[in-house]
């Protein structure tokens, strides 16, 4: 260990490796937040010197030199000999024994103050007399609100207690369904009726408004009902399953591609019917841009209202929570598109989510819609999203992990005033963070190194891993490391791979600062939510930039579903399911079956009643007579394999016949 200083202030630069010794143990069986049991981590608590004396070969720069290292050694020997305590905490699998009777103190993570010897150094304040409210009044941050996060004296010394309170909220699936609850129940959990309702409402509407402005009406087009539109929504979930690079190929007559249970739901032209006036908005009443009252989002304005109180109110987060940016695919025109050249998705809409760090659920979703008015200007886009997303989470004592895109001092300064813990990687250049842990300042660091500063709980860490990486965090004390286990190595050729592999040939990494290791084992809810909502696409392309948002909000309402009903039954399948797993593709499956049930559209309908009417067609209203004054190919000599047109058909089954005998052989 080295030390370097700036002034009167004093830094740590930690190094540890796997095969650090320990010297206590501690017994608690629960790891920091989160973390896996075969996390090796040690706490290396900060202890300053005991005179200033090393000060005299400080370089200009505030740091130790190489011409310092006979100081930077003599710093080191003093803390190896006795200045901090090591404390080991290892899983059942890393090959590693120790005596257990060393150490009996709670880990600092069991309580709401750090676990540190009540008779240790490590800070020059005794706080064995203060009562709780007193400790826990010393150590909020509500004085430092408006104190400027820029003034040299802002960061302090990496040796400050910190308090984190306990998360005790209820958490979970909410909801009142028994065990005799299947995935449409669920789904209606997420997905109410109220908006199927809402969704033959307006596409009626919109149906008329078309055919109004086209001046003629469309006789391919009949209103449609509750039944029709779920029995849509669940063809776009199995066209998710079973995918075809076109539309048409599911009602394709080769019995190799066409797809019986699509034809026998509706027919093709009534899909594509409900596909081109499928509407969410009353478009009359839409305002303008620029009149007063305008919303960017007002084609799904009503979607987003309930789906977003649905989400929020199924499901109570969890103490661990993830906020992190998700991109839709688009072809069509939005203004607020984004163009990422540097992403694998270079070309789309961003959505800002909110999701649970071990389940993936999504509470709360946030669009882009383009730049801020000039009134929400002057504060960062990041710090907005943050807030609007853990808007009701106040007070509860959650943990958020975030990019950086999101993590800066003030809003980690305002999320702790509100009762939130974050984290999360920062860049070293923005307002607030210490100015001797910037790359020019600190130097090369060599991997695992690092350094810290602190403020109360705001603890800022600047290491390399494989690149130099700055970090901000509330929720972590400083002067912990933990090693994360490898893959599993084999000895070649009778030689040992080195000293970093225990007895069992588990090869430990690098040793990472504990704030990186948090985020390393929490930052994944929202990528567990794109995994099971990319799985199995819903919807079609198009060139309306609003479908994309519906299919995914009603992709994201699946997701959560499912995550539900797997949270709710212990990952018991309902009743019914004969398979060994019930898998999200299950899910989807038989959601989709129970959407569609027994629903027949026309061609369901042609074919029943031409089944009843085959003996005489004329007798119950089929008659040839002139369909349209253009010719369209006869169905019974398609289904033959020719090609004939004609003008003539029959009205009842809407189909186009020659004047031969086609009318007969096909009724019959």
């Amino acid at each position: 260990m080295a030390t370097a200083r700036k002034g009167r202030e004093l830094f740590t630069i930690l190094e540890t490796s796997a095969d650090t010794e320990s010297t206590t143990v501690c017994d608690s069986q629960e790891s920091p937040l989160n973390l896996s049991a075969d996390v090796k981590w040690f706490e290396i608590p900060y202890r300053k010197p005991d005179s200033d004396e090393e000060e005299d070969g400080e370089g200009e720069n505030g740091f130790t030199s190489t011409a310092a290292a006979a100081e930077s050694a003599d710093a080191a020997s003093f803390i190896a000999g006795g200045g901090c305590n090591i404390i080991l905490v290892t899983g059942s699998s890393n090959g590693i024994t120790h005596d257990e009777e060393e150490y009996a103190e709670d880990c600092y993570y069991s309580t709401s103050t750090n676990c540190s010897d009540t008779t240790s150094n490590d800070s020059d304040i005794d706080f064995s007399d203060l009562e709780e409210e007193e400790r826990r009044s010393f150590f909020s941050f509500e004085d430092d609100s408006d104190e400027d996060c820029t003034s040299p004296d802002f960061w302090g010394e990496p040796d400050q207690v910190i308090s984190i309170e306990q998360f005790s909220a209820v958490s979970g699936p909410q909801h009142s369904l028994g065990d005799d609850a299947d995935t449409r129940d669920y789904f209606r959990i997420l997905f109410p009726d109220s908006l199927f309702e809402h969704m033959v409402e307006q596409t009626n509407k919109y149906a008329l408004y078309r055919q109004r402005r086209s001046g003629k009406s469309d006789p391919h087009w009949h209103p449609t009902d509750v039944r029709e539109i779920k029995a849509y929504v669940g063809l776009n979930i199995l066209m998710g399953i079973n995918q075809l690079p076109d539309t048409g190929m599911y009602w394709a007559s080769d019995i190799f591609i066409g797809n019986a249970g699509f034809k026998k739901t509706m027919t093709a032209r009534r899909f594509e019917k409900l596909t081109q006036y499928l509407q969410l908005c009353d478009r009359e009443s839409e305002p303008v841009r620029g009149e007063r009252g305008y919303d960017a989002l007002f084609k799904i304005r009503h979607l987003l209202d309930v789906v977003e109180n649905t989400m929020w109110d199924a499901y109570t987060p969890n103490r661990c929570l993830t906020i992190d940016k998700c991109a839709i695919v688009m072809k069509g025109r939005f203004s607020p598109t984004q163009y990422m050249p540097s992403k694998p998705l270079r070309k789309g809409l961003t959505v800002w989510m909110l999701c649970d760090s071990r389940t993936g659920y999504c509470h709360r979703a946030k669009i882009y819609v383009g730049k801020p008015s000039e009134d929400d200007e002057a504060v960062s886009l990041g710090h907005r999203v943050v807030t609007s997303l853990v808007r009701g989470l106040e007070g509860q004592y959650h943990h958020l992990f975030m990019d950086s895109f999101f993590t800066t001092v003030p809003l980690l300064q305002r999320l702790l005033r509100d009762g939130l813990y974050a984290c999360g990687p920062t860049q070293p250049g923005r307002k607030g963070y210490p100015e001797v842990l910037r790359p020019g300042n600190v130097g090369k660091l060599s991997q695992g190194e690092f350094y810290q500063c602190q403020r109360g709980n705001l603890v800022a860490t600047v290491t390399r891993d494989v690149k130099m990486v700055s970090c901000l965090s509330t929720n972590s004390a400083p002067g912990i490391v933990g090693i994360s286990p490898g893959r599993q190595q084999h000895e070649t050729d009778g030689e040992s791979e080195g000293d970093s592999m225990n007895c069992s040939g588990l090869s430990f990494g690098v040793p990472r600062p504990l704030p990186l290791l948090l985020y390393q084992e929490n930052m994944r809810g929202v990528d567990l939510c794109d995994q099971l909502r990319e799985c199995y696409q819903v919807g079609r392309p198009c060139k309306k930039w609003w479908r994309y948002f519906l299919w995914f909000y009603v992709n994201l309402c699946i997701v959560n579903a499912y995550i539900i009903l797997r949270e709710s039954r212990g990952g018991a399948p309902p009743a019914g399911f004969n398979g060994k797993q019930f898998t999200q593709r299950h899910f989807r499956v038989r959601l989709a079956q129970q959407l569609i049930g027994d629903y027949q559209g026309a061609r369901g309908m042609e074919r029943a009643a031409r089944k009843r009417h085959a003996d005489s067609p004329i007798e119950y209203g089929h008659r040839l007579e002139r369909m349209s004054e253009r010719s369209r190919r006869c169905r019974n000599c398609t289904n033959k394999g020719l090609r004939h047109e004609s003008v003539f058909g029959c009205k009842i089954c809407n189909v186009h016949l020659c004047r031969g005998g086609c009318f007969s052989e096909f009724h019959k």
